[in-house]
């Protein structure tokens, strides 16, 4: 018996062009939606989650268009956050973006990190879940499968409605099968990853 975890990352949205945290989904996050959507259709999903921000909110409601057989929920445990600050391990060149971070936003999404850790990656055999969420969140749990250390989560970045497949067999650890796959997403869809994140 198996079981599967989808990671989607939303969406662009509008807020993106504009410097706001959050927004509806822009014409084109509205078509990369409709895309993962599409690559998903075949899958025989059980739960689909989704962070409460409406950019989430908004690409998960374009999975359940094509898939009417589920329905979405929003859980706080998807919530865009930072999971941790510097540590002693953590490359110099991260200081800057920490900077901007306060320590309550860190405690708050270590432990919000935790919690999701201890839903979502457990033993539920023949689940096949869906997580709608968010860059930072994602690259949390691809670190947690992977046992990297904690500031490893840096170096994974999620393109919009990039797909990201968990699997846990009976017997035998979580196995990361697929990264921030593209392959449903022409070219010009292809948005989100910097560059040079974080430089």
């Amino acid at each position: 018996m198996s079981q599967y975890l989808y990671l989607v990352r939303h969406g662009e949205h509008v807020g993106a062009e504009h410097g706001l945290a959050d927004g509806p989904l822009s014409p084109r996050g509205r078509r990369q939606a409709q895309l993962i959507a599409d690559r998903l259709s075949g899958v025989p999903l059980t739960a689909v989650w989704h962070s409460p921000l409406e950019r989430a909110a908004e690409t998960a409601r374009a999975v359940a268009d094509r898939l009417p057989a589920v329905s979405p929920e929003a859980s706080p445990l998807l919530f865009d956050c930072v999971p941790t600050g510097m540590t002693p391990e953590t490359p110099s060149v991260y200081e800057a973006f920490f900077g901007g971070i306060t320590e309550a936003e860190i405690e708050a999404g270590s432990a919000q990190m935790s919690d999701a850790v201890d839903e979502f990656l457990v033993r539920k055999p023949d689940a096949h879940e869906l997580l709608i969420t968010h860059n930072f969140v994602i690259s949390w749990f691809v670190r947690e499968v992977l046992e990297a250390p904690a500031w490893r989560w840096l170096t994974l970045s999620q393109a919009h409605c990039g797909l990201t497949v968990l699997v846990q067999r009976t017997g035998r650890p979580w196995t990361l099968v697929t990264h921030n796959d593209l392959a449903h997403l022409p070219m010009e869809l292809r948005t989100g990853v910097p560059e040079h994140p974080f430089v």
